[in-house]
């Protein structure tokens, strides 16, 4: 079985740009990327649910965050 690299991206506003840490993710291979633009002192991000929920055993995860 596969063992896949998930990525997660975020900036804290709308108007922040997530394409430094998408490059970055990329850069590493990341077989799958979520983002999100909101605050980190936010408890519910949708998109981190997502990729945690997707972690299996053997599974990596890099975060970039601004």
């Amino acid at each position: 079985m596969k063992n896949f690299v998930f990525g997660y991206a975020r900036v804290s506003t709308e108007q922040q740009n997530l394409d430094r840490q998408l490059d970055m993710l990329q850069k590493y291979g990341v077989d799958f990327i979520y983002n999100e633009k909101m605050t980190g002192t936010k408890r519910n991000r949708p998109e981190l649910e997502k990729l945690l929920e997707r972690l299996t055993e053997g599974d990596r995860s890099e975060e970039h965050t601004s």
